[in-house]
């Protein structure tokens, strides 16, 4: 059993209907499970912020979420605006259009207009990939495009585009990263049992909606969905 797996999560709260009061909520669950960081809409980074503050989990925000198809310089201006709100890391999705028509010099530009920005500041940026529309090789080129932008994250999914972390997925970024680039899957990790397996194949963070904190950290009662 893996220990202190509260410290690998990011816990999602990203639906775009979800009430201020909703948000609240998701927020002192995941403060109250001690997890790495909440994952939030930049609408509510200011509120994250306020709540996390003193406490051992900071604040994700997504960037250009989900399609990943804004103009690298508004993703640029994204990031600064997100940072100046206070944002610890950032989870970007990559433009997966140029992915999947082969522009890689493209696709590394997009990722550095945001980890050029973020790097100055300290903060981690983690590129989603949004692997189930991408063949295994696209998923190891994209890899490698991070790499090269000095990302700090691989990432699997949105949650949002079709299935989300598969183990065949997860090993091709993680056989291409070799100690380069950390990896975090996400997307339909909703018990302790798949985030024990994947953090057993060399993750180094889970990404996992809000309502599945709860079973992935032992509650026997709890039963994870969404995400």
């Amino acid at each position: 059993m893996v220990k202190d797996i509260n410290r690998y999560l990011d816990h999602a709260i990203l639906k775009p209907e979800m009430t201020r009061a909703e948000v609240v909520e998701a927020i002192e669950l995941g403060l109250r499970y001690a997890v790495y960081t909440v994952c939030v809409r930049p609408c509510d980074i200011p509120l994250a912020v306020g709540m996390c503050a003193g406490s051992t989990t900071g604040v994700s925000c997504v960037l250009a979420f989900p399609h990943g198809d804004t103009l690298s310089a508004v993703k640029s201006d994204e990031a600064r605006r997100y940072i100046e709100a206070g944002a610890n890391e950032i989870d970007m999705v990559v433009n997966y259009g140029y992915v999947k028509s082969g522009l890689w010099e493209a696709v590394t530009a997009d990722i550095a207009a945001v980890t050029d920005v973020a790097r100055p500041a300290g903060v981690p940026v983690k590129v989603i990939f949004e692997t189930a529309q991408l063949s295994l090789d696209e998923i190891r080129k994209t890899t490698e495009c991070s790499i090269d932008a000095r990302a700090d994250f691989v990432k699997t999914s949105t949650g949002f585009g079709g299935d989300g972390a598969t183990e065949d997925g997860v090993r091709a970024m993680l056989e291409t990263a070799a100690g380069r680039i950390k990896v975090k899957p996400s997307g339909g990790i909703r018990d302790r049992a798949r985030a024990e397996m994947f953090i057993g194949m060399g993750v180094h963070r889970i990404g996992n909606g809000y309502n599945s904190t709860a079973a992935i950290c032992g509650d026997t009662a709890a039963t994870g969905d969404g995400y």
